[in-house]
């Protein structure tokens, strides 16, 4: 293997290792041939958002841009160690990297706060581009039947919403609300509840939880369709996933916390 090539593959494993400790775990369950391409794929992705949101992003909305349109290029032409590593992934496992279009429009979307999406509607074509299609990488990764290729989408879509959860503070401190503003009314939720802890919010919260809860339930057929040896890491994926969402929040709010009653009285 090249040189530049091992060293992309190294350098995607660490920024996995470091930044998503969650999602690396599930991935050492997977069979060790297909590991090093779910690093790559991580890694670029990764990189891609780090040129939005990261300490050294460009200063400017317009310079962020550039820099995720010269990122992008780097499909085409591959030169950084991390684009190589994808490319010597995509060759050798005949993954569909035109997916990662439509992963960076909605890197893009990002570049310019304040960000406040409307609808759930909206909030899913987001996530559909920033998640659904690196799920639908990995499905070919994984060896998951073409027909169950946009389950495992959503399996991704489930994953970025459970993360939107848990970052509902930092997110805020982005001046980006991701939780849909029909949702926020709905549950009387402002702008300055989401730093906070009370009823509405974690009403909000609870409702989005079980959104999430439901995509992972229907991405259990992908799931078992999957090649017996890959099943292990992605169920451990899940299992961590879900368990975050039964977790305390950043705002000290358990989601699923919420008497039935506590809910009808605030919807």
């Amino acid at each position: 293997m090249d040189s530049a090539v091992r060293h992309g593959y190294e350098t995607a494993q660490r920024m996995l290792r470091r930044h998503d400790p969650t999602y690396y775990l599930a991935t050492r369950r997977l069979p060790a041939a297909l590991r090093p391409a779910t690093y790559a794929l991580y890694g670029y992705v990764r990189a891609a958002d780090q040129l939005v949101d990261g300490p050294r992003r460009p200063a400017t909305a317009q310079a962020r841009r550039a820099a995720l349109d010269a990122w992008e290029a780097q499909l085409a032409a591959p030169t950084h160690p991390l684009a190589l590593a994808l490319a010597d992934a995509a060759a050798r496992h005949r993954l569909p990297l035109e997916e990662l279009a439509t992963y960076m429009r909605s890197m893009r979307t990002d570049c310019e706060p304040p960000i406040r999406i409307e609808t759930y509607d909206q909030l899913a074509t987001y996530m559909d581009g920033s998640a659904g299609t690196v799920g639908r990488i990995m499905a070919a990764l994984l060896g998951v039947p073409p027909d169950h290729h946009g389950d495992l989408g959503r399996l991704g879509v489930a994953f970025q919403l459970a993360n939107f959860i848990r970052d509902v503070r930092e997110d805020q401190s982005l001046d980006r609300i991701y939780l849909p503003a029909e949702d926020r009314a709905r549950f009387g939720v402002t702008d300055a509840d989401l730093a906070g802890s009370s009823p509405r919010l974690c009403a909000l919260l609870c409702h989005e939880a079980e959104r999430a809860r439901a995509l992972f339930a229907a991405a259990a057929p992908a799931i078992a369709a999957a090649p017996a040896s890959v099943r292990p890491g992605v169920r451990l994926a899940v299992a961590l996933y879900r368990r975050m969402l039964d977790s305390p929040r950043p705002t000290g709010v358990r989601v699923w916390h919420v008497p039935g009653a506590a809910l009808e009285t605030l919807r």
